[in-house]
């Protein structure tokens, strides 16, 4: 079984830092690309940041300037590194991983990971 299996969220202060981590159990992850969402209460759950599993990235706008997102696949996992964090980012963030095997979705979602932004 592919299980995405995240962590390193948590409370943190308005500008603080944080690296969140996606662990993937029962797969290889570098046959796959890797999405982080996001979902505040109430809200949608948005698409943060993605990475291809030839490393192209991409970025939200709100993210763009203060998140990277990148992947060891020696170490089966992908991360979000959060910086400058507002009040705003507070949210529970998913790891999604997604590939295309003959024309069939094989895809993943994590059990999320909450991260508090406040003072």
């Amino acid at each position: 079984q592919v299980v995405p299996v995240e962590s390193g969220g948590g409370l943190v202060q308005p500008g603080g830092s944080l690296t969140l981590s996606c662990v993937l159990s029962g797969s290889s992850l570098d046959i796959y690309d890797v999405d982080w969402y996001r979902q505040a209460p109430g809200k949608p759950r948005d698409l943060v940041a993605s990475i291809m599993n030839r490393g192209t990235t991409d970025y939200a706008d709100f993210a763009r300037s203060r998140f990277r997102i990148f992947r060891d696949d020696a170490k089966n996992t992908a991360y979000l590194q959060m910086n400058n964090l507002k009040p705003e980012d507070t949210a529970v963030y998913y790891c999604f991983v997604r590939r295309l095997t003959q024309g069939l979705r094989d895809e993943h979602w994590g059990q999320g990971t909450q991260v508090t932004v406040s003072s």
